[in-house]
């Protein structure tokens, strides 16, 4: 499907049109699929990624400015869609094992008690001048990585729209940021 036929079909289907919907269904879901299948997620997943994609293009469909590009934005949603469920597995830790349900803490000894206490002042000033060269680098940088760096993070899109950056520039210049950043950060020995 092309920019031009896309575009169209998606004023089409915003005005209400269901047929114009339907073959924008029929003629992205592949590349929608495509995306999905190239996370390697469970089959439940990559259907509930799939609808979900889906979802937010339709939430979305009135308010997408370039509606030639509306295989782009699909493409990226299923993406953000895709390491969001990557994200949340593995904060799970499935187990039938009641030992490791149950077992308390084996580290109460002292002396893990003064490592533990160590190595939380050493985090704690690594994070401390993170933050301290973080606040020296360039007024763009710092916002495009603060709103990049909010839990759920936000779509290219509504980054583009907060910031006024153009959705194609937002990942090469989040780079250049993370660059400066990490320089400044090796350069004062905190890496």
């Amino acid at each position: 499907m092309d920019r031009t036929d896309a575009g169209a079909l998606v004023q089409a289907a915003a005005d209400g049109d269901a047929a114009a919907w339907k073959t924008l269904v029929e003629g992205l879901s592949p590349l929608v699929w495509s995306v999905v299948r190239a996370h390697r997620l469970s089959d439940a997943d990559a259907h509930e990624v799939y609808q979900t994609a889906w979802f937010r293009f339709a939430q979305h469909l009135g308010r997408i400015r370039e509606p030639g590009k509306a295989g782009a934005w699909l493409a990226a949603t299923a993406r953000n869609e895709c390491l969001k469920v990557i994200r949340s597995s593995r904060r799970l830790t499935l187990t039938d094992d009641p030992q490791v349900l149950d077992r308390a803490s084996e580290d109460g000894t002292p002396e893990q008690s003064l490592l533990d206490s160590e190595e939380a002042a050493a985090q704690s000033e690594r994070v401390r001048r993170l933050w301290q060269e973080f606040e020296e680098l360039g007024e763009r940088c710092r916002q495009l990585l603060r709103v990049l760096m909010t839990s759920p993070p936000p779509s290219y899109q509504d980054v583009s729209a907060a910031l006024g950056i153009a959705v194609g520039s937002i990942g090469p210049l989040r780079q250049r940021c993370l660059r400066r950043l990490r320089a400044r950060l090796e350069a004062r020995g905190a890496m």
